[in-house]
Formats: structure tokens, C-alpha cells, sequence
């Protein structure tokens, strides 16, 4: 695994804002951060390619820039959130970077494996978080509990636990699900790159199992699996079988516009 490094210059600023299709101020505001967040989180896909083909994830600025940037790529949170928190600090930013917990059957949560932000302005704390994939945030999240926070066809809210901490929870119809659990608790390079080395290795991990790539808009949002291509508009829901390999790629290539030529 790569070591973790602030190396970021300003051509390299304009090219990430080019390839989030972001035209805005980068000044320190909620306005800029809202719309950072958005413009990463409906043009770059997030996605597994890499880790499920067994190609090690590396997090060191270099790698995450060519990958995400030059590549034109996607990828899963240590990447994206990785390199929106470079990105934010280099602009001026005060981030936090953390860890929570994630549910597989939204009752029992997990190990820290995903990483997430909280960034500080004006004496309000946001949740920034560009890298969960399916029902995450698509725009930063006031961090105030109890609050149902509408963010285009989506809604949220923070609780908070006793023993987890917050817990960030979706609203499906007339129900909240939970999405993950976290601290405000600073977490370092360290501990992403074993947080990472594990998602990517761990032979159990949902991440080697199938390929999968999601990105939300601002109707609904479009996931790819191995063998189903799944898009959510407006509360309805068109479905198709993915027949094989060539077909996936070329629903890749239509809907996410990802860059087949890096993907083994």
C-alpha cells in the first residue's frame, strides 16, 4: 500500500475540477463545498473494478489523482474520499477524516472499513462523504440529530447511539434504514491503509465477490452488477439482464463514460 502524502498543486486542482465538470468559486464556503460535493458525486462513479480484478488500491496522492483524474476512473471510499480530502485542504478546508461502521442487513454494524469526512465551517460541522455508493449522501449533511434532510430525490437523518456514536440512516418510503455509524474521532494514513488493505483482500469481502458500479443523479440513480443494470427515476424502476462481459463494459461505457481501457 502506498503512503499518504499532501502533494496536490494547482494545474492539478483544475484538471480534478474539470473532470467533476465543476465551473464554480473554490472559496471557503458552504456554497462551494455543496457544490464540490455534488458535482464529485454525480459525474465520477463509484465503483470496484480494480479491487475485484485483484489490483492493489493504492492511496498515495500520485495514484489516486492518475486513477480518478488522468484515468478518468471512479472507486471505492479510501479513493474517493481520499482524494476530495486532499482536494478540500488544498482549497483551505478544515477536514476531519474518519472511519464508520458499515451494516450489511442494516441492524448490525460492522468493522471501521469506510472512510468519510467532516468538514468544519462557520462553526457548523458537515458530513462529507462522496465514496459510500448505493443510498449515500449526495451532498454534505449538517451534522445535527434528528433532522430529515432532503438532498434531491433523497432523504436522511442522523441519530445518535450510545455505543456507535452517530448513526446516518435513509429513508425508504415511510422507513428509515441504517446506512453506518461513526465517531468524530480523527483517524490517520495508517488507518486507512489497513482499513483499505483489508476491504480489498479479505477473502470474504463483498468487494471481491462481483463487480458493481453506481453513481446517483439527480432523479434517482444507476448501478451495474455483474449480471443486472438497475435505473431509479422519479420512484420508478427500469431493470435488464447483463448477458456478459461485452455487455457490461458497454453499459460502462454509455452510463458511467469510465475509461475501458484501464480496467483489466
Amino acid at each position: 500500500m502506498g503512503c499518504i502524502n499532501l502533494s496536490i498543486n494547482l494545474k492539478n486542482i483544475d484538471a480534478y475540477l474539470e473532470r467533476i465538470n465543476y465551473e464554480g468559486n473554490v472559496d471557503v464556503s458552504y456554497e462551494t463545498l455543496y457544490a464540490l460535493h455534488t458535482s464529485h458525486t454525480l459525474n465520477v462513479p463509484f465503483e470496484n473494478l480494480d479491487v475485484y480484478n485483484r489490483k492493489p488500491i493504492l492511496l498515495d496522492t500520485e495514484s489516486l489523482y492518475k486513477k480518478i483524474v488522468e484515468n478518468k476512473r471512479g472507486g471505492y471510499c479510501f479513493e474517493m474520499n481520499g482524494l476530495f480530502s486532499y482536494i478540500l485542504k488544498e482549497l483551505g478546508f478544515k477536514v476531519t477524516d474518519l472511519l464508520a461502521r458499515g451494516t450489511t442487513d442494516g441492524k448490525t454494524f460492522l468493522a471501521k472499513l469506510h472512510q468519510l469526512l467532516m468538514v468544519e465551517i462557520d462553526d457548523k460541522r458537515w458530513l462529507v462523504d462522496v465514496g459510500y455508493g448505493n443510498n449515500g449522501i449526495t451532498a454534505p449533511l449538517l451534522l445535527e440529530e434528528g433532522l430529515e434532510q432532503r438532498q434531491f430525490a433523497h432523504t436522511y437523518r442522523l441519530l445518535n447511539d450510545p455505543k456507535f456514536g452517530y448513526v446516518l440512516q435513509y429513508k425508504v418510503k415511510d422507513e428509515y434504514q441504517y446506512l453506518y455509524a461513526f465517531t468524530l474521532d480523527e483517524c490517520y494514513p495508517m488507518d486507512f491503509l489497513m482499513s483499505n488493505h483489508f476491504t480489498a483482500t479479505y477473502p470474504d469481502s463483498l468487494f471481491l465477490k462481483m463487480k458493481f458500479c453506481t453513481m446517483p443523479t439527480k432523479e434517482g440513480r444507476i448501478t451495474l452488477t455483474d449480471n443486472h443494470f438497475k435505473v431509479l427515476e422519479n420512484g420508478k424502476v427500469c431493470e435488464q439482464n447483463v448477458a456478459n462481459d461485452g455487455e457490461f463494459n458497454e453499459l460502462l461505457k454509455k452510463h458511467f463514460q469510465l475509461n475501458l481501457n484501464t480496467i483489466e
